[in-house]
């Protein structure tokens, strides 16, 4: 008799997550309908004031999108927005220093904000911004810094500070809702922070969604102003903001669903930690396989990233078990054709590259069953042994 076939595995089940709080989802969105409030109004209030109080910051203005998020931080701080993407390059642009390792919105908010990227490259070890590389790359142009806490572990937020002097700092913390380090918590450790409600984030809801926080009364209520068009009051506009408002369903869902991110964190963290254990006794040589180093405790795992010299070969045998694996990401940005007037080429990042070649990241959602993790990691030994 043949063996049944294993279930499959996901890269993120979110039937999982969201089936449980059905009722309270639902409820959520029938409190949406009988206020008849659909943008902005009293649920967007509730989800800012309830996400500040979790982050133990002063100020939190929801927005359209993470992208959005980051945006329009740029646009509060005054990026000059003069600059066209045929200028960007030119010695009179804005620069904006970040990491080329990292989601595509980050330097593509820099440049739609007028400004030009300028780009640092990554640790190895935590793929985030290398702070000791950071002060070389400030010129009297720098506008602002750009850190990525990548995956959901704290950049070296001390180091990059120390190197930034005055200048503001933007947090893309849009995979680290809830990280923290000794420094504090993401979201309270620049001027401002940009946080993205993706589905797929670690508190997702059911469309696109984006925040920022800050601890400047000023930029915050410059960011509330922007977000509706500069407009204030109504129809009166004494700047040209955009279309960046938070919808209310969006808005319910997630504060239906926020009660309950920190048992989620837990989960990522437990089925982290035995990824760990499994491959640091599996007897694998480090250049074979390296798992992902937790710098910091309060890494909240959006994803758990490996890295080997067979990264195709053992995404391909993964995806034939049934085992879904995912890729962030496969070219650095340095090296993407819409930034070709940068003159970044190949070589330029070269610990940003070789992540792009070696990087796979696997199932990591809190309801991922302990068994599930042990037959992913054994799989993935074995293929490599």
């Amino acid at each position: 008799m043949l063996d049944a076939p294993q279930k499959k595995i996901p890269m993120l089940d979110l039937a999982a997550q969201n089936g449980p709080l059905r009722a309270d989802i639902e409820g959520a969105i029938a409190r949406v309908l009988d206020g008849n409030r659909f943008i902005l109004g009293p649920e967007v209030e509730a989800l800012e004031r309830e996400i500040a109080e979790y982050l133990g910051v002063p100020h939190a203005i929801g927005v359209s999108s993470g992208t959005d998020a980051l945006l329009i931080s740029l646009m509060a701080l005054g990026v000059d927005a003069s600059n066209m993407w045929k200028n960007v390059v030119s010695h009179e642009a804005d620069e904006i220093i970040t990491t080329p390792f990292t989601f595509f919105a980050t330097a593509g908010s820099i440049v739609r904000s007028g400004a030009k990227p300028v780009f640092v490259d990554i640790d190895p070890v935590t793929f985030n911004l290398d702070a000791t590389h950071v002060a070389d790359a400030v010129t009297p142009r720098t506008r602002a810094l750009m850190p990525v806490h990548l995956f959901g572990q704290p950049c070296d937020m001390r180091a990059i500070r120390e190197a930034a002097g005055d200048l503001p700092i933007v947090e893309d913390a849009a995979q680290a809702l809830g990280a923290r380090c000794c420094e504090g918590i993401v979201g309270g450790l620049g001027t401002l922070a940009a946080f993205s409600f993706f589905p797929s984030k670690n508190l997702g809801g059911f469309g696109d969604g984006g925040l920022v926080t800050t601890s400047n009364a000023e930029l915050a209520e410059q960011v509330r102003v922007l977000r509706a068009h500069g407009s204030k009051p109504k129809y009166y506009h004494s700047l040209v903001g955009g279309n960046f408002r938070l919808d209310a369903l969006q808005a319910a869902i997630l504060r239906a669903k926020l009660p309950y991110l920190e048992r989620w964190t837990e989960g990522r963290r437990r089925n982290a930690a035995l990824y760990d254990e499994f491959f640091a006794n599996s007897g694998l040589p480090p250049e074979r396989l390296i798992a992902p180093k937790r710098v910091h405790e309060g890494h909240v795992y959006n994803q758990y990233v490996i890295r080997t010299d067979r990264r195709d070969a053992l995404k391909a045998h993964l995806a034939q078990a049934g085992i879904a694996t995912a890729i962030y990401y496969p070219l650095p940005l340095h090296l993407q054709p819409c930034f070709e007037a940068l003159a970044c080429p190949l070589g330029s990042f070269p610990e940003s590259e070789r992540a792009a070649r070696e990087v796979l990241a696997l199932p990591i959602f809190g309801e991922l069953e302990t068994d599930g993790v042990e037959r992913i990691a054994s799989e993935i030994v074995s293929f490599l042994r």
